[in-house]
């Protein structure tokens, strides 16, 4: 069982391990090859040219994001933070002649205030995961309050003769750790509502937080370094974390405005839960099969059973002893072992697709979840018995 745990893990995150193996291997090699970059032709002409191509990169997503808006509240939000961060590139292009690099070395090596700003930066960037991992409005004032440590070490900081640059750089940590919080409540949320994550893309939060861990670690070594031009790294990596989350934030389907779209709540509370209704709901499975529809949802369930989303999902937790999304998919299980018990010379992928998953990835790590054993482990075992 444990080498079972970890495949399920390996086919879980394989994807995202070398996402973030492959973008440290760039960081790295660039890190390198910024040492050739002369220092006055990056201070006078290389380092500008970035700020401003940031700023473009910073207004065009935000004007994308802002024009297909459609009452999405995340690119709402996320078009906000480009606008922000764009306007402060355009003002470090205006001033890059006498403070263009807050983020000096040299002299200035970890100083505090180029490390309050990368706070200010980390801050901007966690707004996104953590709105698009728990509903309801977004509030700037309200998430304005997290930034209240890092003025108070500020003033701290250049009122008393304290060293605090150390604390001051563990306040990013503590804010992913905010995020990491809620983490579970979403999968949860998630797996109480879908049968599927193919079209969710639950493990998103993964790759952008080792995005965010990535950009954290090249500006330590920055701030470490004797070589302005290896601030070269992180502008054009930067670009490329803003580029690519605004791309999810187009493209990423957003569960939470499935359900808005689909679930019209019931005021009026069901019944309690008997067991008509588990006799009803299991004759509508058997006869209807609606788990082999791969977008097969919680609400769907309201076509025999007369409860809003909350009562559906409890009602199933109480019966099957596990969420919407197990359930269904332990269901589409047992029809894929039938099918390869009868026709184990069918390709697994035409099995894959007729029980409701959307991948073969997703139904060999399914497969190894409900059973302990990939499907072709299965089709083996059964072929030998």
């Amino acid at each position: 069982m444990v080498n079972s745990d970890i495949r399920t893990i390996w086919y879980n995150y394989k994807s995202e391990f070398f996402f973030g193996l492959v973008l440290s291997a760039l960081l790295i090699a660039s890190t390198f090859l910024s040492r050739l970059i002369p220092e006055e032709f990056f201070d006078n002409f290389l380092n500008p040219a970035l700020s401003f191509a940031f700023a473009m990169v910073c207004f065009f997503g935000a004007g994308l994001c802002l024009r297909h808006m459609e009452g999405n509240r995340i690119r709402r939000v996320w078009a906000e933070i480009l606008i922000l961060w764009g306007m402060w590139e355009i003002v470090m292009v205006a001033l890059f002649k006498t403070a263009y690099n807050p983020f000096q070395v040299g002299n200035a090596i970890m100083e505090s205030t180029p490390m309050q700003l990368a706070c200010v930066f980390a801050w901007l960037l966690l707004i996104y995961p953590r709105i698009s991992i728990r509903p309801g409005k977004f509030n700037w004032g309200r998430s304005a309050l997290f930034l209240l440590p890092v003025a108070l070490l500020g003033l701290i900081d250049y009122l008393v003769p304290i060293d605090l640059r150390i604390i001051i750089a563990l306040y990013p940590i503590g804010l992913m750790y905010i995020v990491f919080l809620n983490i579970r409540r979403y999968r949860q949320w998630c797996e109480d509502n879908f049968s599927t994550f193919d079209d969710i893309d639950a493990q998103w939060f993964v790759r952008y937080m080792v995005m965010i861990v990535l950009s954290g670690a090249v500006f330590y070594y920055l701030c470490l370094s004797d070589d302005p031009a290896r601030a070269f790294t992180q502008q054009w990596y930067l670009m490329f974390v803003l580029a690519y989350t605004t791309e999810q934030v187009l493209y990423r389907p957003d569960p939470w405005e499935r359900l808005r779209s689909t679930a019209v709540e019931e005021s009026a509370e069901p019944n309690p839960v008997v067991v008509a209704y588990r006799e009803e709901l299991e004759a509508w499975i058997e006869k209807e099969k609606p788990y082999l529809n791969p977008d097969f949802q919680l609400n769907d369930l309201r076509e025999v059973l007369p409860m809003n989303r909350t009562y559906l999902s409890q009602f199933i937790n109480a019966e099957y002893g596990c969420n919407f999304y197990k359930w269904v998919n332990a269901l589409r299980v047992e029809e894929a072992k039938r099918l390869m018990d009868e026709q184990p010379e069918r390709k697994l992928k035409d099995i894959s697709q007729q029980c409701g998953f959307a991948s073969s990835t997703t139904f060999t790590r399914t497969f190894l979840r409900e059973t302990g054993m990939t499907p072709k482990e299965w089709i083996e075992k059964t072929y030998n018995a």
